[in-house]
């Protein structure tokens, strides 16, 4: 009873810090003109899920429910919907859009003629359609929650156990997620080094004809770009520390092992996927250079602070 209650107390702090560090990241994005990009509009999605996450995660704690689950409406929607779809929906939705961030920096750096291409009409519509199959996407793994719980003797328990289905979800939620992740990180930081390779000799003879040491713009260019890979990194190494040990005890239970989910390791490694949701904030807040510009522009009243590309248009890629 001791772990349980402190697992409650970790996760009521786990939704506050959420709640109030995504409420920050959101206002300083929207507040900030210089912050309003593709990239950061990406930034602004995560930041809103995940607030949505928290919030959930803080009223699981804290809100208490029928014990026994009554035989009705209210039964109903507690078992199918309350226990278990509705947070991990969140979770999953989160880490969606984790992948659609890393794919749109993927493209912007690895591939930046098609991705102007791209973008090139209508690049609001494509956005919001990219964050629109984040939702639909998580959706459609994780409704089969909604069906395979039922109430039993006031008790919500699993009426259906698909070894197929659940290998399945782990691979989509998961799986595809981290492999497709890990590969695009891999070619960002091969390209990025090449980007070093090409800026460096250049701006070398250029800083000794001119004698100044005034950065170039594709220094700056790639600096920026520097800054915002190592953040995301840094955002896709704490989503796999966060989300490995519940996924792994998810892979066991449906290879045939029992799993105990009201035992305090299950509910710790849920604890920790809910973590991810509140942690990237901090992460932000110690990496992104842009974000802490942005955060001191809405304090201090600063205006046309630059952006980290070095120039005042918000939508260089």
């Amino acid at each position: 009873m001791e772990e349980i209650l402190s697992l409650r107390i970790y996760q009521t702090l786990v939704g506050i810090i959420g709640i109030l560090g995504n409420g920050l990241v959101c206002v300083v994005i929207w507040k900030t003109p210089a912050m309003q990009n593709r990239t950061n509009a990406f930034i602004f999605h995560q930041a809103v899920i995940d607030f949505l996450g928290s919030t959930m995660i803080l009223l699981k704690s804290e809100v208490p429910v029928p014990n026994p689950i009554p035989d009705n409406a209210l039964g109903v929607f507690l078992c199918h919907v309350w226990y278990t779809f509705i947070l991990f929906f969140f979770f999953v939705l989160s880490s969606f859009n984790l992948l659609i961030l890393t794919m749109e920096r993927y493209f912007a750096i690895v591939h930046p003629f098609k991705y102007q291409v791209m973008f090139s009409s209508w690049p609001h519509l494509k956005v919001g359609l990219a964050m629109a199959m984040c939702w639909v996407c998580a959706i459609a793994i994780k409704s089969y929650l909604l069906f395979i719980y039922d109430e039993q003797d006031g008790v919500c328990a699993p009426v259906v156990r698909s070894q197929f289905l659940g290998i399945l979800t782990l691979v989509l939620q998961y799986v595809l997620p981290v492999t497709v992740m890990l590969f695009a990180y891999i070619r960002i930081s091969v390209e990025m080094k090449r980007g070093a390779a090409r800026v460096g000799p250049t701006s070398v003879a250029e800083h000794s004809a001119s004698g100044s040491n005034v950065p170039s713009m594709a220094e700056s260019l790639l600096k920026a770009r520097r800054n915002t890979f190592k953040m995301l990194l840094i955002v896709f190494i704490t989503f796999l520390v966060c989300w490995t040990p519940n996924q792994v005890l998810f892979f066991a239970y449906n290879i045939g092992f029992y799993v105990d989910f009201e035992h305090w390791l299950f509910l710790l490694s849920v604890a920790m996927v809910a973590t991810n949701s509140c942690v990237n904030p901090l992460i932000y807040g110690l990496k992104y250079r842009q974000f802490r510009k942005g955060l001191r522009e809405m304090v201090c009243g600063r205006r046309n602070i630059r952006d980290e590309f070095g120039t005042m248009s918000s939508n260089v890629p």
